[in-house]
């Protein structure tokens, strides 16, 4: 590995607080500058971090989401990114006219880079937000080529499939993981396992910021953790329960450098394209629903 390629990861895992947008993007200022301050050029924040998950209404939604980006937490985000020459990539509750989107904000030093919408809705997500409507985009920087999923999405293979497809070196996942029917006392996230899996058929780093705490009633899972493209964790899990900032160093080009497993096999060359549509869609199987 050559260390002058090496990009440092902080996934940032925290609580927020329901409705205190500002005091929790304050918290998250003072987190991403811990972060940096540990030399950390890429901070992943978690899902919806400025307000909080779990609402009652969708008006309430609706007050509390912002337009992206020239509401105050991204305008916030964006000026401790430049003062730090940092990338930031953080979950946002998004207002666009009428509209409401479960979103990501990708900045960088220059400021507002691209914004990802939750494509997958969880549960009562789908009485408040709109189905993303931006697709997979994957954003060219400087340090790598970031693509971008939120929690349910990863739930979804051809969320990383599509990602992957386009070059991209690494998914920042902002998360608000819930605990999975059937887990046993002691066992790591559903999730955990998930991105392991993502990023070893993807050969793709994957890096997850997970929330902690119970908010009306409902738990959240911490365990935030970034995976190699080897589907290896290389920091985390974290715990379930304590706010805590994991980083990695990441040369990131070695996520596209090796997908050559060998000398015959290739992860994405290998997809067998003539029998299944290149986008994933089996020409086969048209029509059956299962």
């Amino acid at each position: 590995m050559n260390t002058e390629n090496l990009t440092r990861v902080a996934c940032v895992q925290m609580e927020p607080v329901f409705g205190a947008t500002e005091a929790n993007v304050k918290k998250t200022l003072a987190l991403i500058e811990a972060a940096a301050d540990q030399g950390a050029t890429l901070v992943v924040l978690p899902e919806l971090i400025n307000t909080g998950y779990v609402f009652k209404t969708r008006a309430e939604a609706f007050e509390l989401a912002e337009p992206v980006p020239s509401g105050p937490s991204s305008t916030a985000w964006m000026d401790v990114a430049r003062r730090k020459h940092i990338y930031v990539v953080a979950g946002i509750a998004e207002r666009d006219g009428n509209s409401l989107f479960n979103s990501a904000v990708i900045i960088g030093p220059q400021g507002h880079i691209g914004t990802y919408r939750k494509m997958h809705l969880w549960n009562a997500e789908n009485l408040f937000f709109e189905p993303g409507n931006l697709g997979f985009p994957v954003f060219p920087t400087p340090i790598g080529r970031i693509g971008v999923a939120i929690c349910y999405d990863g739930w979804f293979p051809e969320t990383y499939r599509l990602i992957a497809l386009q070059g991209a070196d690494i998914v920042c996942v902002p998360t608000n993981w819930v605990p999975i029917p059937g887990q046993h006392e002691g066992r790591e996230a559903m999730a955990n396992i998930l991105a392991m899996a993502a990023a070893h058929t993807n050969s793709m780093f994957i890096a997850c910021a997970d929330r902690v705490g119970t908010e009306r009633g409902q738990p959240f899972e911490g365990q935030s953790l970034i995976v190699s493209y080897s589907g290896w964790p290389i920091a985390g899990p974290a715990t379930r329960d304590t706010e805590e900032i994991l980083i990695a160093e990441l040369d990131l080009g070695e996520a596209r450098r090796k997908r050559n497993w060998n000398d015959f096999n290739h992860v994405l060359r290998d997809r067998r394209t003539d029998a299944y549509a290149d986008l994933l869609g089996s020409t086969l199987t048209r029509g059956w629903r299962g």
